[in-house]
């Protein structure tokens, strides 16, 4: 096939062989080769990352040299199911996301596999719906719903929340500065195990924690 082709296979390989590079070293640690908790989380982390790198640039190169009308994308196995969550408007003016999973665990490696379901998720509710608002100046509201025996990351610094505002930068916000967006997390006690993200102008803030809150106690 063309040079451009050529080149996409040779960038998923380079993630490829980074991830198993990281692999290797986790294998030699298994094997009596010193290395420490830091260390150890790092490198979990980066050979997920990349990995994660890997597959979608794979997915990419899919959607890019898939023959057929439509491509590879536009095939979808329901119509009706949503299994990884939705995006709707709320009162006619804020977006929510549901993702139908917690925050993964990240402490040092944003997860690109959320950003990528974040950003698909987005796209299929503005070819099924309308185009989605943007927010000059925003505030983004993670909620996670779910109980002490559900979630092993109780810290919020260790949950891979940045995904979620990378996903968005560009399609709901102009930035992710922290002059553009501010940022709120919360956790309420429930069998749900679910994510809520809220976006919104940041001067309704009150309004949307409020609204989280009444939500809570229906």
């Amino acid at each position: 096939m063309n040079e451009d082709y050529k080149n996409d296979i040779l960038t998923m390989r380079e993630y490829l062989f980074n991830a198993v590079k990281a692999s290797d070293q986790l294998l030699a640690v298994s094997e009596g080769a010193p290395m420490s908790t830091v260390s150890m989380q790092q490198t979990l982390e980066r050979a997920s990352a990349q990995f994660e790198d890997a597959v979608l640039e794979l997915r990419k190169i899919c959607e890019r040299y898939c023959a057929g009308i439509g491509g590879y994308p536009k095939q979808r196995l329901t119509e009706t199911a949503h299994p990884t969550g939705n995006v709707e408007i709320l009162e006619g003016r804020w977006v929510r996301i549901t993702l139908n999973t917690l925050l993964p665990h990240c402490r040092f490696y944003s997860p690109a596999w959320l950003s990528d379901t974040i950003r698909r998720m987005l796209d299929e509710y503005e070819h099924d719906h309308e185009p989605l608002p943007f927010f000059p100046k925003a505030v983004l509201v993670i909620e996670e719903a779910c109980s002490i025996g559900g979630r092993h990351i109780f810290d919020q610094d260790n949950k891979g929340w940045k995904a979620v505002s990378n996903a968005i930068k560009g399609r709901l916000i102009p930035d992710d500065d922290q002059f553009s967006l501010s940022i709120a997390l919360r956790s309420v006690f429930s069998n749900e195990n679910r994510c809520r993200i809220y976006v919104g102008l940041e001067e309704e803030t009150p309004e949307i924690i409020k609204f989280c809150q009444r939500r809570q106690q229906v």
